[in-house]
């Protein structure tokens, strides 16, 4: 059984992580026979990387469907990971390539989402329930017998990625603080972006005689990090990590919105989606741990908030004051 494999928006840092560890750890290479990516900016250097370790690149271009049913076709795509991207029109574009997905044949889908989105209020959160009606257009397939993509699909609800936390590394490094628009008491619970790899990875590289594996397949799988952490419990998380006291400083979410825009260098959409979240968090709409499913598929423990600021410590770690000398 062949898996050649396309992965959307592989210039993004989900598609990069997913593609690297499938092209480099052998239990998942020796069950892939080719990677395609799919590239909005293919001159990203991490298209580079990836290229140097077998996959191939190809531009993609929103509004040509047409020639992404060629590419498809091309390579042979069986299996599709669609990661929407960070983008604003990341609902015409992922729309746009399931339909794509869809006249090509392509039989296995596994679309990265968001949890939260089911929790989301389309007034209030839009962005993230974007993801649901991502969803409902893979999800569909399933009941139509004459297209191959509803064959064998699974959805990853990807949790807040603790990524995401590193954006305010500038506070952190100068302030000592760990400044997030969350409220005092309610919590979350981050998850590593590798772990969401990790799960995405084994899915992907799954076989069985209906497509994926059927202990993947027709899965909804909610995976967040393993600790509900508020403010503080972070704080402290990365405290230890640093070896060094940091603080929880509750912003309101005009602040977080400044900060955001002078210091992340992320799309405007993507900034939308941060703040959408931090407010689902203040609803008290992420008091949840979903680990159950990264265990049963990898068989392991995701991340611990420690073990992942311990990873980060060297940009959260506080930065010395220099001292001057006023003297005449």
């Amino acid at each position: 059984m062949t898996r050649n494999l396309c992965i959307s928006a592989i210039d993004g840092q989900t598609g990069f992580l997913i593609a690297e560890l499938l092209l480099k750890e052998g239990k998942f290479a020796k069950q892939i026979n080719s990677i395609t990516g799919l590239a909005l900016n293919p001159s990203n250097p991490k298209c580079k990387e990836l290229e140097s370790l077998g996959a191939k690149i190809v531009p993609h271009h929103p509004g040509r469907e047409r020639q992404m049913v060629k590419t498809l076709k091309e390579v042979g795509c069986d299996t599709i990971c669609v990661i929407p991207p960070a983008h604003k029109d990341k609902v015409d574009i992922t729309i746009e390539l399931c339909e794509a997905a869809k006249k090509a044949g392509v039989q296995n889908v596994l679309l990265i989402s968001a949890a939260g989105c089911d929790y989301a209020e389309r007034d209030k959160q839009p962005r993230l329930r974007e993801f649901i009606d991502i969803e409902n257009i893979v999800l569909s397939s399933k009941g139509d017998p004459s297209v191959e993509l509803g064959h064998s699909p699974c959805v990853i609800r990807a949790g807040f990625y603790a990524e995401n936390l590193l954006l305010y590394t500038q506070q952190a490094q100068l302030e000592g603080t760990l400044p997030l628009p969350i409220g005092e008491n309610h919590k979350f619970a981050p998850v590593a972006l590798g772990d969401i790899a990790h799960v995405a990875a084994h899915v992907l590289a799954g076989k069985g005689k209906h497509g994926f594996d059927d202990r993947h397949r027709g899965q909804m799988m909610v995976v967040t990090g393993p600790m509900l952490c508020a403010g503080k419990e972070l704080a402290e998380a990365a405290s230890q990590a640093v070896g060094q006291k940091m603080e929880f400083e509750n912003i309101s979410e005009r602040e977080a919105k400044r900060v955001l825009h002078a210091q992340a260098d992320i799309d405007d959409s993507e900034k939308e989606y941060l703040l959408e979240y931090y407010s689902l968090v203040r609803e008290g709409k992420t008091n949840y741990v979903a680990t159950t499913a990264f265990h049963d598929v990898t068989g392991e423990q995701p991340t611990q908030p420690s073990e992942f600021f311990r990873m980060y410590s060297h940009e959260l770690r506080p930065k010395k004051k220099v001292k001057t000398d006023n003297s005449a």
